[in-house]
């Protein structure tokens, strides 16, 4: 047999533990006994939940119409004109009153190019409220608006608040999308319309809290949970009819 080279406790080679020992080591870790002093781990307390209700609310929209901008406007009471181009989706959350309700707005930016399509479809079920963005002083944005429409109504909720906001209005000496056609789209859809400006922070914060008290209005009376609510699918409140299964 070949000495046990393991260095004892006190230095010297071709020491063996006793074998009881060795049986406790390779066993593994002992499981503390009750009674003999060991602190048990206790259950957190619940948190307290800060808010009434819960709603989802979406910015669609072509690249580059200031959907960002937006939705930071809103949220930190912002504005960068640095802001690069969003990539996949991103979201913000905000608590307001309304009626007498804390309400958590969780308001998701989503890309606008082509390729994160499948991405930020995926996103317009359980959205309570949608918000289509178009940039007054460029035209493709705005006649692209009928792309976004079929596309909320082939992947969002039935139910679903819509309102469309003619951003950049700030811009007047650019604008070539005139606000008349811009309530002419809201009408023959029945939807809400505001002419926007993040910059200069005119409706921002109008248009949110419209949405939202459009939305409380037709919101189940049953208050949701967190485990209602699913940020990584998509998931709204329960109650919220949906087209698909």
């Amino acid at each position: 047999m070949h000495a046990d080279v393991t260095a004892s406790p006190g230095g010297l080679r071709g020491y063996r533990a006793p074998l009881r020992s060795r049986r406790r080591a390779k066993a593994g870790p002992q499981r503390a006994e009750p009674g003999r002093g060991v602190m048990r781990p206790q259950p957190l307390p619940m948190a307290k939940k800060t808010y009434d209700l819960l709603f989802k609310l979406l910015l669609i929209g072509d690249s580059g119409v200031g959907k960002t901008c937006v939705l930071f406007r809103f949220s930190d009471d912002a504005f960068n004109t640095t802001f690069i181009s969003t990539i996949g989706i991103d979201f913000k959350i905000k608590t307001v009153e309304l009626q007498g309700k804390k309400i958590k707005l969780q308001i998701w930016d989503t890309a606008g190019q082509e390729r994160f399509h499948t991405i930020t479809t995926s996103y317009y079920r359980g959205a309570m409220g949608i918000m289509l963005v178009y940039d007054i002083t460029n035209a493709k944005s705005f006649e692209n608006i009928s792309k976004w429409l079929r596309n909320i109504d082939e992947h969002a909720n039935e139910d679903v608040e819509r309102m469309l906001l003619g951003n950049k209005c700030d811009m007047e000496d650019k604008r070539v999308v005139p606000k008349a056609k811009g309530e002419q789209i809201a009408r023959e859809h029945g939807i809400r319309f505001f002419e926007t400006s993040a910059k200069a922070n005119i409706n921002i914060e109008k248009a949110f809290l419209t949405l939202a008290e459009d939305i409380l209005r037709k919101t189940p009376v049953k208050e949701p949970n967190s485990e209602n609510v699913d940020i990584s699918s998509g998931g709204g409140v329960t109650g919220w009819k949906s087209k698909c299964c």
